[in-house]
């Protein structure tokens, strides 16, 4: 068979055909190829690749750096990306504790004391008389009412106590003796009030009452008499410069025994008002004062 000028012609690689072969070293398509210069090739390729990556990842740090220095630097307000970045003064920067906001040392006056408006003559000059220590026409105490009766004020305090009660109040400077007496249901209580100069003075009296220390029953007005002769119920106590006393009993004349607790709670009711009605004087008085 003729081949043509030239002789049979070399087969060509086709890298679609898989019966083609390529030539290596430019010699017949049996030569085997060189492996060792193929190996170099591909390392240096390798190389060449990891360079680019490397190379890549420098120029794109480079590259974000550059972007934060522009915004900080055009945070800042520099007209100049390459001049230096101005940082915040310190004066500028927010302190790490606040400082606590100073006041002048203030102090409110202690409140005024009531008692100590009724403990002494020098203090305790508001008006007294029977109506403005017991005003009204009754006293109300829970459920009960007590009806208002007669009521009588001296200086000569011995005339209107019995028992052992003169020698105590003329003993300790008793000034004024004003009395009242209210009533319920044929139970009557007078309460008397004794005025002394000094606290000390009415709790000298106080301290030296006795069980016959008693305070003369006040009748009239509506009042029947009691506790003449019969056995009624007293107590003693003193408040500032104030001693007062109860007596109470039953408006027929009988006698008070342990058991009749409803004469018992008169007398204890009307000696509460009493201590509530000198408190009361001094909370005026001390209100008074600290208004000037």
């Amino acid at each position: 068979m003729s081949f043509g000028q030239g002789g049979p012609q070399q087969s060509q690689w086709d890298p679609w055909k898989p019966q083609s072969r390529q030539g290596w070293s430019g010699e017949g398509a049996g030569d085997t190829p060189d492996w060792a210069a193929l190996a170099d090739a591909s390392e240096a390729r390798t190389k060449r690749r990891r360079m680019l990556f490397v190379g890549g990842g420098v120029a794109a740090t480079l590259a974000v750096g550059a972007a934060v220095a522009v915004a900080v630097v055009s945070a800042n307000g520099s007209p100049d990306p390459d001049g230096p970045v101005a940082l915040p003064s310190t004066a500028s920067l927010p302190s790490e504790t606040a400082t606590a906001p100073s006041f002048e040392p203030t102090s409110a006056p202690p409140p005024l004391d009531p008692k100590d408006f009724v403990s002494s003559r020098q203090k305790d000059t508001a008006p007294l008389s029977p109506a403005l220590l017991f005003p009204g026409t009754q006293l109300t105490v829970g459920s009960t009412v007590y009806k208002k009766g007669p009521e009588a004020d001296t200086t000569k305090c011995a005339t209107a106590a019995g028992g052992t009660l003169p020698r105590v109040l003329t003993a300790n400077g008793c000034t004024r003796l004003i009395r009242v007496t209210y009533s319920v249901d044929g139970i009557a209580s007078t309460v008397g009030v004794a005025v002394f100069d000094t606290e000390a003075q009415a709790l000298k009296a106080k301290k030296q009452a006795d069980t016959k220390s008693i305070v003369t029953a006040l009748s009239g007005k509506g009042v029947k008499n009691f506790c003449n002769g019969a056995v009624c119920r007293s107590t003693t106590n003193a408040y500032g410069r104030y001693a007062y006393f109860t007596l109470s009993g039953f408006t027929s004349g009988e006698d008070v025994t342990a058991k009749d607790t409803k004469v018992f709670g008169t007398g204890d009711d009307l000696a509460d008002f009493a201590f509530r009605q000198i408190h009361r004087r001094g909370e005026a008085q001390a209100s008074a004062a600290a208004q000037q």
